[in-house]
């Protein structure tokens, strides 16, 4: 996908959104300097561009219960695109895997899986990723400690700029 070009409006806009989702157009406007209308259509064209994707609530895992974060390493026996492609199919069924990234070095696949405990742990990869074919190979690695998270995405270099 080719850089979409951005100006200063369209990046703040885009960080005031990235913080909070849930304000008004009119909050956002009176934030930008910007009057209620042209803030709109500037959303709206962020959107239509697919700069923004989509909205969402972030939900405070430790609130809900799963307070074990865990990063999975993953080796498979081939690495084709029919075993890579089966392995990504099967393992993007499971909500308990929250990211999934191809990767280079030592593992083919890294994970990060959140859990309520361990022993939900040990039944997710028993009863879930072992179970996928072509699999080598599982490490696990937990997290003892988050001590950076964030979903806004580093706007400096965007669009071009």
């Amino acid at each position: 996908m080719p850089n979409i070009e951005l100006d200063a409006a369209d990046i703040r806009i885009l960080r005031l959104l990235q913080e909070d989702s849930a304000q008004s157009n009119v909050e956002l406007a009176a934030r930008i300097s910007l009057s209620p209308s042209p803030t709109l259509a500037r959303v709206r064209s962020l959107e239509a561009r697919g700069v923004i994707a989509r909205y969402v609530a972030l939900a405070d895992p430790h609130a809900l219960g799963l307070k074990v974060n865990v990063f999975i390493q993953v080796s498979l026996e081939k690495q084709e695109a029919g075993a890579l492609a089966c392995f990504e199919q099967e393992v993007s069924r499971f909500d308990d895997v929250m990211e999934v990234y191809l990767m280079t070095g030592d593992a083919d696949y890294l994970l990060r899986i959140v859990v309520p405990d361990i022993q939900a742990l040990e039944r997710f990869i028993l009863e879930h990723l072992t179970r996928i074919p072509g699999i080598k190979n599982i490490r696990s690695s937990f997290a003892l400690k988050q001590v950076k998270y964030k979903t806004a995405l580093p706007l400096d270099h965007a669009g071009g700029r």
